[in-house]
């Protein structure tokens, strides 16, 4: 993981204390909420639907057992006892009393921690591929390109009030696990034939009123000047990105406006920066610069190949362990050695959330089983990149007694969800109760196995906090006259090997009433069930034959509850 520097801790607690200036100020009314609702927002604090919300940067999706720890123990005095695990690989607090934000600012500060860009019409958390490190397709990684592009990003004068918010994505590997074309801009890296190691760039992916998927702009931009493109482009859309209308101000909007135009002004403006010589030379990535920032990620120490153990071999392993093996533990590019996901997909809560406890749970079995490392994950998951194959069965037990043990990772359970209008102000419609209801209805785990993998993606509004656009299954909470629906659609594509290329998912009709969401569910996987080819997944199968069959189920299971 990436070790702060003096002057990095001095940076972040400097923050802290200018925000309890600022917090202070306000709370005495010498400061006005309209002058402190965008100081606030840039260090990660909204005010939502019942409480003041406040999102942690997890950079990259890295954390180590004591940062965890110190999130639990905040969660556990500041909040009501637990915390929100999102897709941008952030934590979320949904009860903390604005009086006691600086308190809290000040604890995230003690660990190397803040919620500085995590809202804000800025550069947010730059997010990556959980197994950055240590994946067995990756091709080169990441995650000291993602810790220059934050400490880049970071506060950067020019860059502070963009027309929107600005979500860039970065994967070292073969397999897209960050969902690279559904960003702003998405980092692809990729090492030619002669050892030359650059990015392939996407920009003006997103998903909300209008989804779109990134167009590349560059099939290879040299690492060392990646910085030079990305603020090329970041000014072109600064300069012409719209700020008139929110739901237009997005660069999707502006780079599928302009196509090719906005694709020749970023060529001139890059070569304007590389022909500058001052500031051309400011912005290349100084060899030794990545060589330090590089040196923080390497293997932790006593980490080495190991002869490759065979845990699960044996017949007369329990089967919940045999399953689990299977969905949960992934392979690792170093022999002898395991990535493991801690499931927060369980019946009867939330998915994403993750209690003080159970944080501080997490943290031991990252001591115990994981060099003290974990990551959020995309799909609102933890995982240990760091585990021995032969300490999987001890490791199974302990997730076990923690409740992280769910052997449903890839399945129709382990969704992604927002908070919805349980907590949020923009929602129309809950989405934690129809993630419920449907969690409840394919609790059985030989169902799911027999369904296979499906990607399920709930949001509550059209802003697509659930990336309900790229599930093979989406659900979106729409409001009818002062009452929640839900609207369907199938066939998208997060951009992974499994799903195929990005694509949002079509509309299959009108939308449903709260408690016809599980037998629509329902309906819709009866048709798979029914029309799939032998070893055909859900997606595969949506694909072949279209969505009307699926639709006339759907439909079908309206008109029994009418």
């Amino acid at each position: 993981m990436y070790a702060y520097t003096e002057f990095d801790r001095q940076f972040v607690r400097a923050r802290a204390a200018q925000f309890r200036d600022q917090l202070e100020r306000n709370l005495s009314g010498e400061l006005s909420d309209d002058d402190f609702r965008p100081l606030r927002l840039q260090n990660g604090w909204y005010v939502q639907r019942h409480a003041p919300m406040l999102r942690v940067a997890v950079p990259y999706g890295e954390l180590n057992s004591r940062q965890l720890r110190a999130l639990a123990r905040i969660a556990r005095e500041f909040d009501r006892g637990y915390g929100h695990f999102t897709t941008r690989q952030n934590l979320q607090y949904n009860w903390i009393p604005l009086p006691k934000a600086a308190d809290v600012m000040d604890r995230l500060a003690s660990v190397d921690m803040h919620g500085i860009q995590t809202s804000g019409n800025c550069i947010r958390n730059i997010t990556s591929d959980a197994l950055a490190g240590v994946a067995a397709d990756e091709i080169v990684d990441p995650r000291p390109y993602c810790e220059i592009l934050r400490q880049w990003s970071t506060l950067h004068p020019e860059f502070a009030f963009l027309p929107r918010k600005f979500k860039i994505a970065v994967s070292g590997a073969r397999e897209d696990r960050a969902a690279i074309a559904w960003h702003d801009i998405g980092l692809q890296l990729v090492k030619q034939s002669d050892g030359a190691i650059g990015f392939k760039v996407l920009v003006g992916g997103g998903m909300g009123r209008t989804p779109v998927v990134g167009s590349v702009i560059s099939e290879f931009v040299p690492w060392q000047q990646i910085l030079v493109y990305i603020e090329a482009i970041v000014r072109v859309y600064n300069r012409y990105g719209r700020r008139d209308n929110a739901y237009k101000a997005r660069i999707k909007i502006l780079v599928k406006a302009e196509g090719q135009k906005f694709f020749d002004a970023v060529a001139a403006e890059f070569q304007h920066i590389l022909n500058d010589d001052a500031a051309g030379a400011a912005h290349l990535i100084p060899q030794a610069e990545f060589d330090r920032v590089a040196a923080c990620f390497q293997r932790p120490a006593g980490v080495q190949a190991l002869a490759e153990a065979t845990p699960g071999a044996h017949t007369d392993q329990p089967l919940a362990y045999t399953r689990w093996l299977e969905r949960n533990v992934h392979a690792h590019q170093l022999s002898g050695y395991r990535a493991v996901t801690l499931s927060l997909k369980r019946a009867g809560v939330p998915p994403g959330d993750a209690t003080d406890a159970q944080m501080e749970q997490a943290a031991d079995l990252a001591d115990r089983f994981s060099h003290g490392e974990l990551r959020v994950t995309h799909d609102q998951n933890l995982l240990l990149p760091w585990v021995k194959a032969a300490e999987l069965q001890a490791l199974w037990q302990a997730a076990k007694a923690a409740g992280f043990a769910t052997p449903n990772i890839g399945f129709l359970t382990d969704m992604i969800n927002c908070p919805g209008g349980d907590f949020c102000a923009l929602a129309n419609a809950r989405s934690i109760p129809v993630a419920a209801a449907i969690t409840e209805r394919f609790d059985d785990l030989d169902t799911l196995y027999d369904i296979g993998d499906i990607d399920l993606h709930i949001s509550g509004c059209i802003n697509s906090c659930g990336h309900h656009h790229s599930g093979h299954i989406g659900i979106l909470g729409v409001d009818k006259d002062g009452s929640e629906w839900y609207q369907v659609t199938l066939g998208g594509s997060d951009g992974s090997t499994i799903s195929g290329a990005a694509i949002p998912g079509k509309v299959i009709g009108p939308s449903f009433a709260a408690d016809e969401v599980p037998d629509v569910m329902e309906a819709i996987i009866d048709t798979y069930r029914r029309e799939r080819e032998a070893g055909e997944r859900f997606i595969d199968t949506v694909r072949r034959i279209g969505i009307n069959a699926f639709k006339t189920a759907a439909d079908g299971q309206r008109h029994l509850t009418a």
